[in-house]
């Protein structure tokens, strides 16, 4: 090989290896440079972390509050229907009892009636009289349907209505002294109050 040959050989392999320490020193900037970019970022995105962890927060926490809210509503639904349904079955019958206190008025009347006579025919009549209005009666007992009968009780508005006021010396003021018509309630609730005649004050 000639000198020239080899002087050209050294020159590319020095300029090799300059251009390796040059790319050598380029990497090792870019990694610097790329090393504090990311050292930068780094804040900025655990604020953004944190800041999207507070807002997951809020929204599983409104989320929470409106499940516990429908959870409420539902509650409340269920119980209003189930009270629904308690008062129709016990109060369903109202008006259809109502008619019936005047059949028992009519039965109550009709006994009154016959038993002022000594006739047999009418005995028998007042016989079969007696057992409807019993029957009557164990049917209104069956569904809760109760006489209000307040002679010597006070009076109560709620209860009662008044006919008419009498003095009476035997009797407290204020106090029912005759039931001109029974009243009757329906599972506690006034079906229609008793009319009756008070005591004076």
């Amino acid at each position: 090989m000639s000198k020239p040959d080899s002087e050209k050989a050294s020159e590319a392999k020095a300029k090799e290896e300059n251009e390796l320490e040059e790319n050598r020193q380029d990497i090792t900037a870019d990694e610097e440079l790329s090393a504090d970019e990311e050292a930068s970022e780094k804040p900025d995105s655990l604020e953004e972390a944190l800041a999207k962890l507070a807002e997951a927060e809020l929204v599983a926490e409104k989320a929470g509050n409106d499940l516990l809210r429908v959870q409420a509503e539902m509650q409340n639904l269920r119980r209003r229907t189930e009270q629904d349904v308690e008062r129709a079955h016990k109060y369903g019958q109202e008006k259809f009892s109502a008619e019936l206190l005047l059949v028992m008025d009519n039965l109550e009347r009709a006994l009154d009636s016959a038993s002022q006579h000594d006739d047999e025919a009418v005995k028998a009549i007042c016989d079969g009289v007696n057992l409807t209005l019993k029957s009557f009666m164990d049917c209104f007992a069956k569904f809760n349907i109760e006489v209000i009968d307040p002679i010597g009780e006070p009076f109560d508005p709620q209860l009662h209505q008044a006919m008419s006021i009498q003095e009476n010396p035997e009797a407290e003021p204020n106090t029912v002294i005759a039931v001109m018509q029974k009243g009757y309630t329906l599972h506690g609730r006034v079906l229609r109050p008793a009319m009756v005649m008070v005591s004076k004050e």
